[in-house]
This record gives C-alpha cells, structure tokens and sequence, in this order.
C-alpha cells in the first residue's frame, strides 16, 4: 500500500511539474515575467528568491502537482514600467509557444523516459502464444497454441521482427484502431516449422478498444506449462486431490495443452448451468493419477464462471529487450509519437461513441499500475511514467476550455479575426469547460472503482 501511494505522488507529482517547467521556461524565454514557480499545492514548507524581481521558487504541503503564476493584467493592475513583461502583452506567437510548451515537455519527457527503458532492458514474456479460444478470431486464422510469433506485417510484404508479447499485442492494438489485418509469421517453440497467418482484424470495431480486446480476439495470452501452482486449503481443487506441482494432462478427457486452456475450461464450466464435476488426469513425480474436481460457480461482472481456487500455470519464458543507444532513441520516438496518436484516436472515438467510455481512467487506476510497475522493475516504472506523461500531454492539447488546447483555440481565433475572444465568451467556455471536466472525471473514477470491484 506504501509503495502504491508513494509510486502514485512521484508519477503525478513528477508529470505535472516537469508540464509546469515547460511553461516556467518558454516563458522565461519570451522575456514574460514568472512570479512563482510552485512545487504542490496548500501552505508553503520551503521558498527561494534570489532577489525581489526573480521568480519566487517554493515547495508547497501538497505534492501532487504544481503551477506557474506570470505576470497578467486579467489578474491585477501592472506597473507601467512593468508591461513589457506582462503574459498578455506578448505577441501571439509567444503567447502560443509558453502555452503549448506544457505538453510537449510532457511528449519530450516520454521520449526520454522510453529511452531510457530501452536502454536499460526490460524481462519481457515471449511471444509464444496459448491456445486461442474458440470460435474465435484467432482459431478461424489457424493459430495454436506453442505458435511463436517472430514477425508481423500489416501488408505481407514489410515485416518486422517481434521482440515480446507486449511488443506483439502492441502491433495488434494499431492494427484493430487502423481496422487493418496483420499477417504474423510464427513457428513452433523451437524456431522451426515457419508458416504465416492472417488474422483478419478489420472485423472488430474501434469501439472495441479495451482492456478485453485480447481475449475478444481470441489470443489465449502467454503460452505457459499446464502446471498447479498453490492450491488454497479447502478449495474445490483440494478437495478433489490436486496438489501443487501437478500437470494436467486432460478433462474430461480432452487433452489439456497449455495453461491458459485449463483456465478457460474451468471458467467455461459455470457459463450454463451449475458446474459438473471434470474427470481430470494428472502426471504427478511420474506417475499419471485421475481425479474428480468440482469447480463452484461465481458472478464475475454479469458473466458466471467456474472457479477451484488453485493457481494455474508455470513461468512464461521470459526474454531480455534491450536496445543501444541510437536504436533505443529511435525506437523511443516512434513509441512516442504512436502512444500519442493512439491517444489522440482514442478520445476522438470516444467523443463520436465509436469507442467505450471504459477506456477512461483516473486516478485509482494511475495509483494502482505505478505501484505495480514499481514492484516489477525499474524499467517497467520509467515506460509506465511515459505513457501517463503522453497521456497528460495529449489530453492538455485538446480543445477543451480549462485545458492548454481550448487557450490554443482562443488564440487561433484572434489569429483568424483579428481579436481576441469577448469577455463574456471566455466566462461562459470556461463553466462549459470545467462542466464537461468533471464530468469525465466522474465517469474516470467510476470506471476505477468498477475496475477494483471486477465490473469491467
């Protein structure tokens, strides 16, 4: 819980200063005068100024945050020897640049931040995949499971070499918001055997961006041994014999070939009616031993699932991604500037209902993956701060009143006519735009608690 809260203030806080120090330095820049530069938010713990006229440095009680105070005639009388100075004395290119240099000190930290996990390395599982599901996208494309995917290529013609499964459902991602097919070129675990496969994923729906979209396809995940991890005491599993260690080997007499097929044979076992006992076959220290295991059913969302109370599944095998320096700033921007645009669509369809506003999240969610990450890895933590630095970047440039993109559409419109936006239209934007604010910020925390419950 502690490194939950703490991973969650240093992104927040770290994320929000660095956008704050974007602003504080194109300013500076422009000859605007900055009064204060604030670290958090509340009573001032620390303060430093070099001498009167400078800018006021302070760290304040709450450190989830900051913000930058300049020189503005719409917030008190200036000093006519101070006017040259002033915010909104500035011609209208200046004016844009301090603005729009929040987020993209947010894009430039991503970049940086990427890199850096790309240089360090990340253990990522391999992209050998489980069975998919069936009656699926996945199966109807003849995938199976141990298939390692090596290559991908939305044209057949232009591959590139697939380097994890997180780089593999990242190409899966692009391609379904592209509504493109992609062509993967897999072989068995052992490199040999190599046959390409199309999946046809112009099927799906950009709506259908979310969290369940590998499952829609039919991906069954990461290939992993069908092996019994802990077995809980007094569940359906130990009840019926299973013991730690154990390899399934069939249900019902059907043969078991990965983990992720056990999980899905269990969870099936309750969609209909009450769960049936499974003959189940297991192979334990050599010798092949049958069992009866009863799965109970539970409610998860508003779907009924079989459930035994046992872990499944050995280890994934894991490779080490690394890249050098060139390669890993490269790769650093075009991630980038992909997570950017795929951002960008994604709110965009959001707006228009092409996709879930489940894809929404706020801080409860941001809370809960930093503290994961954290725990995971350094490396992982640094990629995780990226795409919450993109994420606050893009959301900054959208035209919204409150944000720094509905400031760049005021301008626009005083480059377009001439002056600048009435008064009264600035009043009225801005409770149109903190209305619409919190309101997607109500529909953020919904989806957080939704999530914790396991409603979404």
């Amino acid at each position: 819980m502690i490194t939950t809260v703490l991973a969650f203030a240093l992104t927040l806080g770290l994320l929000i200063v660095i956008h704050e120090y974007g602003h504080y330095r194109v300013a500076v820049a422009c000859g605007v005068k900055v009064l204060r530069f604030s670290v958090g938010f509340g009573r001032v713990v620390w303060r430093h100024q070099s001498h009167p006229d400078s800018t006021e440095f302070v760290l304040s009680a709450l450190p989830l945050g900051g913000y930058v105070r300049m020189l503005d005639e719409r917030e008190g009388p200036v000093a006519a020897s101070e006017l040259c100075r002033a915010f909104t004395r500035q011609t209208l290119w200046k004016r844009s640049a301090i603005v729009a240099a929040g987020p993209v000190a947010n894009l430039l930290l991503a970049v940086v931040l990427y890199a850096a996990a790309h240089w360090i390395g990340m253990d990522e599982p391999k992209a050998v995949l489980a069975a998919p599901l069936a009656q699926s996208v996945a199966a109807d494309a003849g995938l199976q499971s141990g298939d390692w995917v090596q290559a991908t290529s939305t044209d057949g013609e232009d591959w590139n070499e697939v380097r994890s499964m997180t780089d593999f459902v990242w190409r899966v991602t692009q391609a379904v918001l592209e509504n493109e097919s992609l062509h993967l070129r897999v072989s068995d675990a052992r490199g040999q055997h190599e046959r390409s496969v199309l999946l046809p994923l112009e099927r799906l729906e950009g709506r259908e961006l979310d969290a369940q979209l590998i499952r829609r396809i039919g991906l069954g995940g990461v290939y992993t041994e069908p092996v019994m991890g802990e077995v809980k005491p007094a569940g359906p599993a130990a009840t019926g014999g299973v013991r730690a260690g154990d390899r399934v080997l069939s249900v019902d007499g059907d043969v078991i070939p990965d983990a992720a097929s056990l999980r899905e044979r269990i969870r099936a076992s309750a969609t209909a009616s009450d769960p049936a006992p499974q003959q189940w076959r297991v192979e334990r220290a050599g010798q092949v031993i049958d069992l009866v295991v009863q799965p109970v059913a539970l409610i998860d969302g508003e779907r009924r699932i079989g459930r035994i109370e046992a872990f499944i599944g050995g280890p994934p095998e894991m490779v080490m991604v690394s890249y050098g320096f060139i390669d890993g700033l490269s790769r650093a921007i075009t991630r980038t500037w992909n997570t950017s645009w795929l951002t960008l669509k994604m709110f965009g369809r959001m707006v228009i209902g092409e996709a879930s506003l489940k894809n929404l999240t706020g801080p409860l969610t941001i809370a809960d993956y930093a503290g994961q990450s954290v725990r995971v890895g350094f490396a992982y933590y640094l990629g995780f701060l990226a795409v919450v630095s993109i994420s606050l970047g893009v959301l900054n440039l959208l035209p919204l009143p409150m944000l720094d993109g509905g400031h760049l559409m005021y301008h626009l419109f005083e480059a377009m006519t001439g002056r600048p936006v009435p008064d009264l239209w600035l009043e009225r934007l801005q409770r149109g735009g903190v209305a619409i604010m919190l309101t997607l910020m109500s529909i953020a925390l919904f989806n957080d608690v939704a999530r914790l419950m396991g409603l979404h």
